[in-house]
């Protein structure tokens, strides 16, 4: 007889309880799954899990101290955001690039993480918002991201962006691993109702080491 009793989850680091986390069965491993304005860091042994249109998410790792963690960023900047002040875990401030990437580096650095040994990838920025056509939401954010990183003094290992296709990413923090799937017709399609939807729940503003699977 199969035993179907839940498995207890090991606690989330702290400020990021409220993050989905289940079992994955495949992977026999904890997976956070992060949406649109979501940030996950961990120094367990976990999976972060993530779905991009045109959104961007960095992945950033100390390998040394052994943890890292994914941002889920939808737009560049917030309006009139001159600075970056502390923001917590649960703040729609973080669909905006600006905030989600101070937060997720502070995160890893409160835990350990040394500056010049981070690890960074970015995956996202298609063009999938088909009602939006007098901008490209994804190549804004991949600019931005590129940006923000050469300003902090920080290197891309990896990337996959741009193109006209959402991306399924998931995240190993602890041995930097990625597996991506980019999606097809629906889920096009699925992805772009999505992300219309959560921008319009917020303000709008005025080569690669990646491991593909099926």
């Amino acid at each position: 007889m199969v035993d179907l009793k839940p498995i207890a989850l090991p606690a989330a680091a702290k400020g990021f309880e409220h993050i989905r986390r289940f079992w994955d069965q495949a992977h026999q491993m904890v997976t956070a799954k992060i949406l649109p304005g979501e940030c996950y860091v961990t120094q367990k042994n976990e999976v972060i899990s993530t779905v991009l249109g045109s959104c961007v998410s960095a992945c950033i790792r100390d390998p040394v101290a052994q943890v890292g963690g994914m941002n889920h960023f939808m737009l560049p900047l917030q309006c009139g955001a001159s600075g970056i002040a502390r923001t917590e875990a649960i703040d729609p401030a973080l669909c905006y690039g600006n905030w989600a990437m101070e937060y997720l580096l502070n995160e890893v650095l409160k835990l350990g993480g040394h500056k010049e040994r981070l690890e960074i990838k970015i995956f996202g920025g298609g063009r999938v918002l088909t009602g939006i056509t007098h901008i490209d939401v994804g190549q804004q954010n991949i600019k931005f991201v590129l940006g923000y990183l050469i300003d902090e003094g920080l290197k891309v290992v990896a990337q996959d962006v741009g193109g006209v296709h959402p991306r399924k990413v998931l995240y190993f923090p602890l041995t930097g691993r990625v597996k991506m799937k980019k999606l097809q017709a629906v889920g096009v399609n699925e992805v772009s109702a999505q992300e219309e939807m959560y921008l319009n729940t917020i303000a709008k503003p005025v080569a690669s080491h990646v491991e593909l699977f099926k």
